[in-house]
């Protein structure tokens, strides 16, 4: 038992070129130092008043063996214990004896605990644990566009700049899982990029490479306008409505297929119209025909424009019956193909976009790495359109919005309030033109 003060405990240390000091406490009784810790342990002291320290080596080349802090006094309430305890083990001490209590075989640690790892294997060598583990260490799985220190992303979390451990953006498994990240998508990326040994940062897009991999096998596909601009077909029967054949996965025959209604009146994504359209934008326009998707061409052959902005509220089309299905008899083609949902039978959701946490591959390299967050990591969209198809859509379930990217229903949704949370983006060639993301 120790009772120098802390700055006195640093400075007998010694450095990486002079040995330490032994404490002036070290030679006390053994019945002295039991009687000082169970007084310790019963609250009669103030913090830091006195440690319990290893007796190792004050002249050891490793400083982390110089007779190192295993407990102290801390007065601070646990979230599990309450105010039970006012002694607490340090990181060092508890981490041996914790592994091999729970019979742990191999202790990955990151790289920076290579030189605790003496200390480990003496603590394990001389406590009365029930097995032997062994430390390895491996350089930290480092991520661009995040950082991975627990410190900061607890100052993250504390000052409210994300929603929680779980907020989706948050490179944490829960908020991997709330995000919509399968398990077999980061076992695929972890097993692509291997162990390292050197310190390095590995690219965020092969982690969101890997999950669109796997959810473009697995996942079916739905139809979703995010951000819905009316269209009304002219010369479609009022009060009408059928029902199309959709393939649920293009990439799986197997699949099969599921029956969307198709009414008189329907949305579109708003970005897939131009009033005056750029060379290479071949969705729809004035006067151009295009196809919705498993239904029929339609072309627009007028709008309306709200007076005071000017934006455009509504298209009036036409539809070629003879194209039932997605394919004209007389052979004509049409350069792009859209998805839509029925008005009438469309159900309203909430949409949260998740974007980078960060607007920098590595964050604060050169200063705060507060400065480096992205304010618009997080876009919510209200009054989406989706296919009925998903009405009982539960938590954790996952979907392919065409064209528009891969969702998961989040924790938030409720029957008939209906909140995704997009997991990753498609690839998008008109985006990388238009200079979105």
């Amino acid at each position: 038992m120790d009772s120098q003060s802390a700055d006195e405990i640093r400075r007998n240390r010694g450095t990486l070129t002079e040995p330490g000091i032994d404490s002036p406490y070290r030679d006390r009784s053994v019945d002295e130092n039991v009687d000082l810790f169970a007084r310790m342990r019963a609250g009669e002291f103030a913090d830091g008043a006195h440690v319990l320290r290893a007796t190792i080596d004050m002249a050891s080349p490793n400083i982390n063996m110089r007779d190192p802090v295993l407990y102290r006094i801390r007065r601070a309430h646990h979230h599990r214990t309450g105010d039970a305890w006012c002694i607490y083990p340090m990181y060092d001490f508890a981490h041996p004896p914790s592994d091999a209590i729970e019979c742990i075989t191999h202790s990955l640690c990151t790289l920076e605990f290579e030189d605790h790892r003496p200390l480990y294997d003496w603590l394990i060598e001389n406590l009365p644990v029930p097995s032997q583990p062994r430390q390895i260490e491996f350089a930290r799985l480092n991520l661009t566009y995040t950082v991975m220190s627990k410190r900061k992303l607890l100052e993250l979390v504390q000052e409210r700049r994300v929603n929680g451990w779980d907020d989706p953006r948050m490179p944490t498994l829960v908020g991997m899982r709330r995000r919509g990240y399968p398990p077999q998508a980061i076992r695929a990326f972890c097993d692509r990029i291997g162990v390292a040994k050197r310190e390095n940062i590995v690219d965020v897009a092969l982690l969101e490479d890997a999950v669109r991999d796997d959810l473009n096998k697995r996942v079916p596909r739905v139809m979703g306008v995010l951000r819905p601009l009316r269209v009304v077909i002219e010369n479609y029967p009022e009060g009408q409505t059928e029902e199309v054949d959709v393939v649920n996965n293009p990439e799986d025959p197997s699949a099969g297929t599921r029956k969307v209604p198709f009414s008189r009146v329907l949305y579109i994504e708003r970005d897939d119209f131009m009033e005056d359209p750029p060379k290479k934008f071949f969705r729809l326009a004035p006067g151009r025909e295009v196809r919705l998707r498993c239904a029929y061409f339609i072309t627009c052959v007028g709008m309306t424009k709200d007076p005071a902005s000017g934006d455009v509220t509504e298209l009036r089309c036409t539809y070629d019956p003879a194209t039932r299905g997605g394919d004209a008899r007389d052979g004509r083609k049409v350069k792009a193909t859209l998805h839509w949902v029925s008005a009438a039978h469309a159900l309203d959701a909430e949409v949260r976009l998740y974007d980078r946490l960060f607007n920098v591959e590595e964050p604060g390299a050169d200063r705060d790495f507060h400065a480096d967050l992205n304010p618009r990591s997080l876009e919510v969209i209200g009054a989406c359109k989706v296919e009925p198809s998903v009405a009982t859509a539960a938590p954790g379930n996952r979907f392919q919005f065409e064209r528009m990217g891969y969702f998961c229903v989040d924790p938030d949704a409720r029957p008939g309030a209906l909140v995704f949370n997009r997991t990753v983006t498609l690839k998008d060639s008109w985006a990388k033109l238009a200079g979105r993301r």
